[in-house]
This record gives structure tokens, sequence and C-alpha cells, in this order.
């Protein structure tokens, strides 16, 4: 690994050190997914070719306030170094974290009770807008399964290792995420000025007869 990037230099020991059939969840800055040197490419295409990258988890901007607001996300592999066997990347699962039960301020205050935070809570619906991390947990659970079938608008979703290649390795979510838009309906323009027309008709038709009244 030919940088000075320490975020770089610290990956290609994780991997120098792993011995195979051995994991790593690690947490790295956003330019590591997508920088353009050769270097972040490199990294980015050992992981992927020459070794199991297993995931990506987009976490969000303030959780590491108020020591660093820098964005970053979770980089999860195996190491395997079989280049092209199917020990290697298949496919690569995506989350997007907006949310992990704390503010995102320098304050971090807890946005839940206790009870409701970490990734193992039972949480409902409207209270996993305050914290994702038990939807992220059981959806790690079915990634190599039903998370295969989820549409790129979801919050998570699988890509397939040639995509991810043929987008130089590009591992950030953006790339690869939909975003749905809802169809809005509006009325016909005609339809609009003729009903001002017609009322500034009857604008006019009550003035008259306003007029008519004083007289």
């Amino acid at each position: 690994m030919k940088t000075k990037k320490t975020e770089l230099l610290f990956m290609a020991l994780f991997l120098r050190l792993l011995a195979p059939g051995g994991r790593a969840a690690v947490i790295v800055p956003d330019g590591v997914l997508f920088s353009s040197s050769k270097a972040h490419k490199n990294l980015r295409r050992t992981l992927v070719e020459d070794q199991k990258l297993e995931a990506v988890v987009k976490l969000p901007s303030g959780v590491f306030k108020p020591y660093a607001g820098v964005s970053t996300a979770i980089l999860f592999f195996t190491k395997t170094d079989t280049a092209g066997s199917e020990s290697s990347t298949d496919q690569v699962w995506f989350y997007d974290v907006a949310a992990d039960g704390l503010s995102l301020d320098d304050k971090r205050q807890p946005l839940l009770d206790v009870e409701k935070l970490g990734p193992h809570a039972e949480i409902d619906d409207a209270e996993h807008a305050k914290n994702n991390l038990p939807d992220l947990v059981r959806r790690w659970r079915e990634k190599d399964d039903a998370e295969r079938e989820r549409a790129r608008t979801d919050q998570s979703f699988t890509v397939p290792r040639e995509e991810v290649a043929s987008n130089d390795y590009d591992l950030s979510i953006n790339r690869y995420k939909e975003v749905a838009f809802e169809e809005e309906e509006h009325e016909d323009p005609l339809e609009i000025i003729a009903e001002l027309e017609k009322l500034d008709e009857e604008i006019r038709q009550g003035l008259a007869d306003l007029k008519e009244t004083l007289k």
C-alpha cells in the first residue's frame, strides 16, 4: 500500500494481520469509500476482488461528536485471499443508518428511553425513526437471503460485485441507492385560467349589483 493516508495504512495492516478466514469490522472515513486516488482504488479493489467484502454500513454524520464530525461508515469483510473463487465477494450489502438513538449534535442526548437504545432493543415502527440499530441487526441476519430481494429505494439492499467493479469499486451507498419520487397530480392550467375568469366575472357582477343597490 503505497500511501501516507493513515486510514489506508491501518486497513492494509488489518488485512496483513488477519489469518485466512479472519473477519473484521472497521470504521473508516467516508473518503475511503469513494476517493479516486490510486491507493484508495487499490484498497477497495483488494477488498472486493481478493477478499470477501460483506457489508458497508453508512453511519450518520455526528455519531462521534463532540470529538469529530467526520462522516463515517463500517466495512465488514473476511480475509480469504481467494480472488475469483466462491469465497470472494459475491454481493455487497449496504445499510444506511439515519439514527442511532442519540441526537446527532454535540450533546448526543438520548432520543428514547434507555431500554429503547442499542441494537437489541424492542421498538416499534415509530421508534425506528430514532433508533435504526435493531433493524440493522435484523436485516444483517438476512443479508444473504431476503435482503437480496429488496429494492434500492429501501434503507438496505445488495449490489453485485460486478456492478461495484464497473463503478471503480466505489462503495458509497449514494452511488447505488435509488430515490423514489411520488407523482403529484396538477390541475390543467387551462382549467385554472377558466376558473379565474369565472371568479373574475362573479366579482364584476357582484360589484355591479352593489352599485345598483347603492343608487
